[in-house]
């Protein structure tokens, strides 16, 4: 399990869920292999069959998008901090840079985004749009269960009995935000995206993404970026830091990267995304699980908790 995948692949693969809760349990470890092998070579994939209600994420999409067409003075009443645990928060437009969390310095995101999580602190909810708390607890509600999913899978993949991480999931600290990226109104400062070069920190990240002129790409092993697929419908799935540590790098946390729309794309190049960041709790400990350990491949990191580690990225994409 800690050998190197024989053959890289050079585009995200699609993988159809569905078969995995079906009787015919060859189907089943179809898919199981599927995603052991996407996460091994590349970290990410895309999910067909996985059984969210499309109505919940039309709802989040169109309420979020009624509140990133307001003007910027309301916008802005929802602070970007708060202490309310709940409650909602605003980040403006190119106030956070991604590629600081690997110490790459550059100017902020061009992209502006709310941001929940049930145990993290944000502001009061906003009057309007009417519907948009709502939205984001329903959203939430169905993303804990297609996560719930993705971890029986993974624990197959890897050779855990089913549930074995659901104690660092008690009380877990996942987030959920929805990202705009307004058509440009001119040509990005220098070292400029609509979001740079990252990893993610948690778990996992389950995105529903959208078609548009300037999108989401993948860092290859062989450091060449590749386009990310829109497939109507489906969701894109990428393992965060926290579970390559668990791994021991055998499973890779990829850098990506949302691409500035080529020039002259103008109408119709905004784009808005919905990333749900699957975060165990504050006191889990990351540590190497057993399986990925030898005397060939020791422990590439000491243990760390999850609340420190978040910290700490958290004050490197803000710094």
């Amino acid at each position: 399990m800690d050998e190197e995948p024989e053959a890289m692949q050079d585009s995200v693969p699609i993988i159809d869920l569905a078969a995995f809760g079906a009787s015919d349990p060859a189907a089943a470890q179809s898919v199981v292999a599927a995603v052991g092998r996407a996460c091994q070579s590349l970290g990410f994939f895309v999910v067909t069959g996985h059984g969210v209600d499309a109505s919940v994420t039309g709802q989040l999409y169109d309420q979020a998008r009624a509140f990133f067409d307001r003007a910027e003075a309301d916008k802005r009443q929802a602070p970007a901090e708060g202490t309310i645990e709940g409650g909602l928060s605003y980040v403006p437009l190119a106030q956070e840079s991604l590629s600081g969390t690997t110490g790459v310095a550059a100017p902020g995101d061009y992209k502006e985004s709310l941001n929940y999580g049930p145990r993290l602190a944000g502001g009061a909810w906003p009057a309007q749009p009417p519907q948009l708390r709502l939205a984001f607890l329903r959203y939430f509600a169905e993303m804990e269960g297609l996560a719930r999913r993705l971890l029986d899978i993974f624990c197959c993949a890897v050779g855990l009995p089913p549930g074995y991480f659901e104690p660092e999931f008690v009380g877990h600290l996942s987030a959920l935000r929805v990202i705009n990226y307004p058509e440009p109104d001119g040509p990005p400062l220098p070292g400029q995206m609509r979001a740079g070069a990252h990893t993610d920190y948690g778990f996992l990240t389950i995105l529903r993404s959208e078609a548009s002129a300037g999108g989401l790409q993948v860092c290859r092993r062989d450091g060449a970026w590749i386009d990310v697929p829109a497939v109507e419908g489906a969701f894109v799935i990428n393992i965060g830091d926290a579970f390559m540590r668990w791994t021991n790098d055998v499973w890779v946390s990829t850098p990506h990267r949302v691409a500035n729309p080529p020039p002259g794309s103008g109408a119709g190049s905004r784009r808005q995304s919905i990333p749900f960041f699957l975060n165990p709790n504050g006191a889990a400990v990351i540590r190497c699980l057993e399986q990925f350990c030898s005397a060939d491949r020791p422990a590439r990191y000491p243990p760390v908790t999850y609340g420190d580690y978040i910290a700490l990225k958290t004050r490197q994409a803000n710094a």
